[in-house]
């Protein structure tokens, strides 16, 4: 609270965001107002006897308190920068939220693509991707006859697979697979499978869970850029574009039961056995795996009661679909000259 309040105090978002986070990720009660306002330097002697990785992830959870504020304050930029020195943690979303606080958005624009997670396209990645020649990460890849053949092979699995759990996945929302025209970058095609290994739907609100789920499932501190950026489009609005493909959409956040569901899909990624990369996933090799099983190799626990009462919805739930993804499906059919499916509720799946 005090790394991340403004000069009016906590903001409405804040004041519910905070108290949801640290439930979720700690499973204490916060109540906001018996909390005593505490130094930066009085704040890092108790935090002493951390390790860094936990006194990084202290420092992103201030940004991320502080992230859902626009305009951000100057003075909180500067608090951010304060906490996190004492702490001896340097995290680049601070400089973002700075140029953010100066009203300098398009540097911080910048500063998100020189990212070291984002700005990432080593030989390892091209692998997973299963392409070349990528620009930068974000990249889109419309004419790869190979990539598409691959995509189009996850019709042919069983029913109960994860790959062919993602080519339903495509189908009912008429998105079109890498490697063809009008496709998604490679790269943020790799959340598609996250967003049915983990049960999330495809509304903007499911998008924040999975790049929250994503962020924390991942053991590099880096990877918190990536709800950064959610935050940046889906909530704020301070970065016009992301990903390649997404484009601003503000408010999501603040929407009943996000703080809530933001909270929860941290907590699922914690908890995940070992450290997960699932943009740096070769998920062609577990296509043909059944989902059930992939999910428990990764130790992926359940949604809480709480998140799902607060509308967290799964890819065949309703909820978890938009009008505009439907009817995308409908005329995708038609110019496919096949029948069309409709998108059908099936909790099995989810």
């Amino acid at each position: 609270m005090s790394a991340a309040t403004c000069d009016q105090g906590l903001t409405p978002l804040q004041q519910l965001l905070i108290p949801a986070m640290f439930l979720s990720m700690t499973g204490h009660r916060v109540e906001l107002a018996e909390v005593t306002p505490i130094g930066a330097a009085e704040f890092a002697a108790g935090m002493a006897r951390r390790n860094r990785i936990f006194r990084e992830r202290v420092v992103q959870t201030m940004l991320l308190a502080a992230l859902v504020v626009r305009p951000l304050p100057e003075a909180t930029g500067k608090q951010l920068r304060e906490f996190a020195d004492a702490l001896g943690v340097d995290d680049d979303m601070i400089e973002v939220a700075q140029r953010y606080a100066e009203g300098a958005v398009d540097l911080a624009a910048v500063d998100f693509t020189r990212n070291g997670y984002l700005g990432n396209t080593d030989t390892l990645r091209l692998d997973a991707l299963h392409t070349e020649g990528l620009d930068n990460s974000w990249s889109a890849v419309t004419d790869d006859a190979g990539l598409a053949g691959r995509w189009a092979q996850l019709w042919e699995l069983p029913v109960g697979t994860l790959g062919r759990g993602v080519a339903d996945f495509y189908r009912d929302r008429g998105f079109v697979t890498p490697g063809l025209p009008g496709s998604a970058p490679p790269l943020l095609a790799q959340h598609d499978w996250v967003h049915v290994l983990a049960g999330y739907g495809t509304t903007l609100e499911n998008e924040i869970e999975v790049f929250a789920f994503m962020a924390r499932a991942n053991d590099d501190p880096r990877a918190f850029s990536l709800l950064a950026m959610v935050i940046s489009l889906f909530e704020t609005g301070y970065l016009r574009a992301g990903a390649g493909l997404f484009e601003a959409d503000a408010g999501h956040l603040s929407t009943a039961g996000m703080a809530t569901r933001l909270g929860d899909a941290m907590r699922r990624g914690a908890l995940t056995e070992g450290s997960h990369d699932f943009l740096d996933l070769d998920w062609f090799f577990l296509a043909d795996r059944p989902i059930t099983v992939v999910r428990t190799e990764i130790g992926l626990v359940p949604k809480d009661g709480i998140a799902i009462a607060a509308g967290s919805a799964g890819p065949w739930q309703p909820g978890g679909i938009t009008p505009y993804q439907l009817n995308s499906s409908k005329n995708a059919a038609a110019a496919e000259g096949r029948e069309y499916l409709p998108w059908q509720p099936d909790p099995t799946r989810d």
